[in-house]
């Protein structure tokens, strides 16, 4: 290990929060890659008496480094707390599931009992699940009361696992006298869908301990809404809803509407982006009516709600005494029907309570009624999707290992951005309208470098030199979703640089992802991007050494490639 290593090693060390036995090395940057990288860091650990809290968030760890730290935790029986998010930052796809059982067969060995457990933001896939499968079904997890796993790309295949965990950590602790009281649940970002919200749902009825639960961005449609509802009825402590970002429609808003009816003690309930439609607000009014007595929030945003439906629900909060905001915005209520929103409020005294309505869409140009007689042929196409998707999942789980595990894009939220990204063509792009960047946005997940590789192409792929229309609409797309991705803290930059030289048939690659057609446009745009303020420098230069090879595929385009060419040479001469 380097001397300069060692020194910064040593400073994160002195850094280390210690706080009513807490040691925290969270957010230091750490790289620790064997045992000797982490000698230090174990001396502490094993000299804490009385380690109950331990934060690693925020460094890489790799397998030597993860066996190593395991070692000191094992005599560590008072440890309640890991906070172990963000940890595995540039480690490859065979490093994660190997360092995760070490660090959970040392707390199994230690005796611990836990109380959190927070391994969001680390992208590890289904097999990073199957990792923690034994801790979660030991001892150790028997007293848990907090499971963090936001952003971990788990996928239908890993949410099933999760739930037979956490149903035989149950059924194991309640068979000793104690059963599992798990509390808070946070797992949002991470493409459950139907079928891995509909296995959790079935853990969450049996636990029944329920006060928090956040799943946004999952991909879940109303058969796993409606599954999830059932399960929120058995779990009657239930504080806080956190469903932003799926796919009611009317029926699992309608399903959702009935099981709150059943529970007392609701303070935040987030719907929004989740199209529960004017029929599924106004279920959901009706349950404001007869009860949720003790609710500070509700979010119904987003979601094509239109003017009569939306002054229910404002009437229906009425007698909300606790209510502290009420959030509407973004959905086709009109210019008269938001002012006719404000004049309900503010008649009830809550004109206060009520958030911002600036990014309503307009009254709907069709009747709510054919809006709502078109949900049956929507749920049928979901379906549809949802079965495809299921038969192409084995194959998503063997990407490349530079791809992390990242997370897979959430549910299609607009029909047309799918089929534009399912069959690109500069129409359909311009028949996305204005907010085309912000729907390819929501539609592809920043996190996942493949997805973002073949989506970054496609769009691409319709750019026309000679169409200004087009051109604009190309680059406008492309720099709303790079600009996004390359800002975003935890996205995997060479990772995806990575992805895209395999996809352009510069780089091989032993997994599955394929190469595309090489066009035009998909170097006229990546010319672009790599000249924008956003595109990281040194990406730049490893670019700039794959072009420099002679290689094929991009023959059938050599102006282009050139030109591409000539410009990361610049750029990298410059740097």
């Amino acid at each position: 290990m380097a001397s300069d290593d060692v020194a910064n090693l040593a400073d994160s060390l002195a850094k280390a929060q210690v706080n009513e036995g807490e040691l925290s090395y969270k957010g230091q940057g750490l790289k620790l890659d064997n045992a000797q990288s982490v000698e230090e860091m174990v001396k502490e650990i094993e000299e804490f008496d009385g380690l109950r809290a331990l934060r690693l968030e925020g460094n890489t760890i790799g397998v030597e480094a993860a066996q190593t730290i395991a070692k000191a935790l094992e005599k560590k029986s008072d440890l309640q707390c890991c906070h172990w998010s963000d940890m595995f930052t540039g480690r490859l796809r065979p490093e994660i599931p190997p360092a995760l059982v070490s660090l959970g067969d040392a707390l199994i060995t230690a005796g611990a009992r836990l109380k959190v457990l927070d391994l969001s933001d680390n992208a590890f896939g289904p097999d990073g699940v199957k990792g923690i499968e034994k801790l979660l079904k030991s001892a150790a997890c028997h007293t848990l009361q907090e499971l963090r796993l936001n952003n971990c790309g788990m996928g239908i295949g890993g949410g099933k696992i999760l739930a037979a965990a956490l149903t035989a950590c149950h059924k194991e602790s309640s068979s000793l006298g104690a059963p599992l009281q798990l509390k808070v649940f946070i797992a949002g970002r991470n493409r459950l869908e139907n079928d891995g919200a509909t296995a959790l749902a079935q853990a969450f009825q049996l636990i029944g301990s329920l006060e928090e639960v956040h799943m946004p961005q999952n991909g879940i449609n109303h058969p796993g809404v409606t599954a999830l509802a059932t399960a929120m009825q058995h779990n009657p402590q239930l504080r806080v809803l956190n469903l932003n970002d799926n796919t009611f429609t009317k029926k699992g808003a309608i399903a959702m509407a009935e099981a709150l009816k059943r529970l007392r003690n609701v303070q935040v309930i987030n719907f929004g982006d989740c199209l529960v439609r004017s029929e599924g607000a106004s279920a959901i009014a009706e349950t404001l009516r007869e009860g949720l007595p003790i609710l500070k929030e509700l979010n119904l945003s987003f979601g094509e709600i239109t003017e009569e439906a939306a002054l229910d629900v404002a009437r229906s909060v009425q007698l909300k005494d606790q209510l502290e905001k009420l959030d509407l915005n973004g959905n086709s209520l009109g210019e008269e029907g938001c002012d006719a929103l404000r004049e309900v409020m503010e008649s009830m005294n809550m004109a206060d309570k009520l958030g911002s309505l600036s990014d309503d869409e307009g009254e709907p140009e069709e009747d709510e009624d054919e809006d709502d007689d078109d949900d049956d042929d929507e749920d049928l196409e979901e379906e549809e999707e949802e079965e495809e998707e299921e038969e192409e999942g084995e194959g998503e789980e063997e990407k490349s290992e530079l791809n992390q595990f990242s997370t897979p894009p959430s549910a299609p939220r607009t029909p047309d951005v799918s089929s534009f990204l399912s069959f690109p063509s500069p129409d359909k792009l311009l028949r996305l309208g204005e907010r085309r960047s912000s729907l390819i946005q929501q539609q592809v997940d920043m996190l996942d470098v493949g997805k973002m590789a073949e989506a970054f192409l496609k769009i691409s792929s319709v750019f026309k030199e000679d169409d200004a229309e087009v051109k604009s609409a190309v680059l406008e797309s492309i720099d709303a979703l790079l600009s996004k991705a390359f800002f975003t803290p935890s996205f995997q930059g060479l990772s995806f640089v990575s992805s895209l030289l395999v996809m352009l048939g510069l780089l091989k690659s032993e997994d599955k992802l394929k190469a595309v057609k090489v066009v035009p446009g998909h170097l006229q745009c990546l010319e672009h991007a790599v000249k924008q303020s956003y595109f990281p420098r040194d990406h730049i230069t490893v670019l700039n050494a794959f072009l420099a090879r002679q290689n094929k595929s991009l023959e059938v385009c050599s102006s282009s490639r050139d030109r591409l060419k000539s410009t990361l040479q610049k750029l990298t001469s410059e740097s």
